[in-house]
């Protein structure tokens, strides 16, 4: 008898919640059915967003930054060249731009432009073969957008110092007078490439951010 007793009590516990679900609104064959389905939700297409859209620009403008920053890297190794070993002429002695301290400064910016180019070329390489070994995408966009502007800065007012010297050995034709012009022209193609550098990394950060 004991049994039975325990028998009708479960089936009573079970038909009163039963009834509370119907009161409730829910329908006891969705209650049945809830048992037999997957425990596991379905994922999302959506849930790993955050993944696969780490790198949403494509590749072409991957290489049209490698191709800029190497631009960058010849004209400023040029610029800094043509002031540490000037054309020379024979028989005449040329003045060394050490004696200037404007073309230091300008050596010494095309030396920094020739060295953050260098860094950017490096760091596009290693951002196409997906490795991503230096600094993390978002950083690396801050990074590139705050200094393009500031070595843009650096190689335009190089080159604006370096047209006094070359107006004060205008006609002397020495072999430091036509460094220094070849020089300034390369230091204004540098900063022509920066400054394309720049819009491409503000780009890429508006990008990153808005979208």
């Amino acid at each position: 008898m004991e049994p039975n007793k325990e028998a009708v009590k479960e089936e009573s516990e079970h038909v009163m919640a039963i009834a509370c679900k119907i009161m409730a609104g829910v329908s006891p064959v969705s209650v049945a059915n809830s048992h037999t389905q997957h425990p596991f939700p379905t994922p999302s297409p959506f849930s790993f967003s955050g993944t696969t859209t780490r790198r949403t620009y494509t590749p072409s403008i991957h290489h049209l930054n490698l191709f800029l920053r190497f631009l960058q890297l010849l004209f400023s190794f040029v610029s800094a060249l043509t002031l540490a070993t000037p054309p020379a002429n024979s028989g005449q002695r040329s003045p060394s731009f050490t004696e200037y301290p404007e073309l230091i400064y300008g050596f010494t910016v095309a030396i920094l432009a020739f060295l953050y180019a260098a860094f950017q070329l490096f760091k596009g390489i290693s951002d196409i073969a997906h490795r991503g070994i230096l600094i993390s995408d978002k950083t690396s966009d801050y990074f590139s957008f705050v200094f393009d502007q500031l070595m843009g800065y650096l190689v335009i007012s190089s080159a604006s110092v370096a047209i006094p010297i070359i107006r004060q050995q205008v006609g002397q034709s020495t072999p430091l007078w036509k460094g220094t012009i070849v020089s300034t022209i390369m230091s204004f193609a540098t900063f022509l490439v920066i400054a394309i550098s720049a819009l491409l990394s503000g780009y890429k950060l508006c990008k990153r951010i808005v979208w």
